[in-house]
């Protein structure tokens, strides 16, 4: 698992390639990432927008931003956390992704963000 903390905020992920969903000969590998923002800090704070980077081994690169996450702008409380699944298409059998979530301290009305590490999208087998 991979971490990350922010003014509190602590952001984890995990991902898993998905072989039945994915089409080797026709350049599609499919991922599933989990991530996991955990509010160590004393205020409330709602995750805004997100932002992500990814890249494949080849060079491509893809910039996504959006409002929220899987369709929700969650607000967090003092040591609660939220958890989401998603997904994310290569062209290749590796790459990465990393980002940022823009949040809102509910208290000050500050917005602030947050980094999401960078983690990495490998087939099994491919680092042997």
């Amino acid at each position: 698992m991979i971490k990350a903390e922010t003014k509190g905020i602590c952001v984890s992920v995990e991902s898993n390639y998905l072989p039945l969903q994915s089409d080797p000969m026709h350049f599609s590998y499919v991922f599933m990432y989990t991530i996991t923002i955990s509010n160590n800090s004393d205020r409330s704070v709602q995750l805004l927008r997100r932002h992500w980077d990814i890249f494949d081994s080849n060079g491509e690169y893809r910039d996504v931003e959006g409002e929220g996450v899987v369709g929700e702008t969650p607000v967090i409380e003092p040591n609660d956390s939220f958890t989401y699944t998603s997904g994310c298409n290569l062209v290749t059998e590796m790459g990465k992704m990393s980002g940022t979530y823009l949040m809102k301290d509910l208290l000050s009305e500050q917005e602030f963000q947050i980094i999401i590490p960078e983690f990495q999208l490998i087939t099994p087998g491919k680092l042997n």
